[in-house]
């Protein structure tokens, strides 16, 4: 019953802020093409989504075109890289970012089209962080004893919202992501879903921890 009641409310509410966010959505795009040259999607790499399976995930370009490749392979971002690993892949003073990036990314703006998602049933409004293949590989590494918590978040749709984004956002540190994701995918509970969907407009107003 928790799954086709959540199923409900994604598509339901995903239409419905779809075509309420729609002109934000286009002033944006317009922004976006207007402030720098590029493409206005982000290109960036696949994420793990339930059961593992990886997953395009839609999302307004913040950064300059290829802003991830070159991170990974220019010699001239070794440094912003290293820094990029140990601040938990965040980066709070990124070069990379546009002028009208950095708005957009404060609002949470940026994952707006992350909706399209939700409407093709491999996200949900309310889920786990989608992380990125090397980033899961990676922090695991550095934190092992979060292992066994990935079966846990494996289990649920990935969410454009969760438990930590509403919790201090970026301000988390990974082990403490991993672990209110499990939290969430084990508790299946509608009501909780509609507080956290409650909470997020707040923290989209305020940015709170968003970089």
């Amino acid at each position: 019953m928790y799954d086709i009641l959540k199923r409900i409310i994604d598509i339901v509410g995903a239409g419905v802020l779809l075509i309420i966010f729609s002109p934000i959505m286009i002033l944006t795009a317009i922004a976006i093409r207007l402030d720098s040259s590029g493409p206005i999607f982000a290109d960036t790499p696949p994420r793990v989504g339930r059961g593992g399976k990886l997953i395009h995930v839609y999302k307004f370009r913040s950064m300059i075109p290829n802003a991830q490749k070159l991170l990974m392979t220019d010699p001239r971002l070794k440094r912003l890289f290293r820094q990029y690993k140990e601040n938990n892949y965040k980066l709070k003073d990124d070069p990379r970012i546009t002028r009208v990036g950095a708005f957009i990314r404060r609002h949470s703006i940026d994952e707006f089209p992350q909706f399209i998602n939700v409407l093709i049933g491999n996200m949900s409004l309310v889920g786990p962080r989608p992380y990125y293949e090397f980033e899961l590989k990676e922090q695991v590494a550095k934190f092992p004893e979060v292992k066994p918590l990935l079966n846990d978040v494996h289990s649920a749709l990935p969410g454009i919202t969760g438990e930590w984004q509403v919790s201090g956002r970026s301000e988390v540190d990974f082990d403490k992501r991993i672990q209110l994701d499990a939290q969430y995918a084990r508790k299946r509970d509608i009501l909780y879903d509609i507080l956290i969907m409650l909470k997020t407009p707040w923290a989209i107003i305020h940015g709170t921890g968003a970089y």
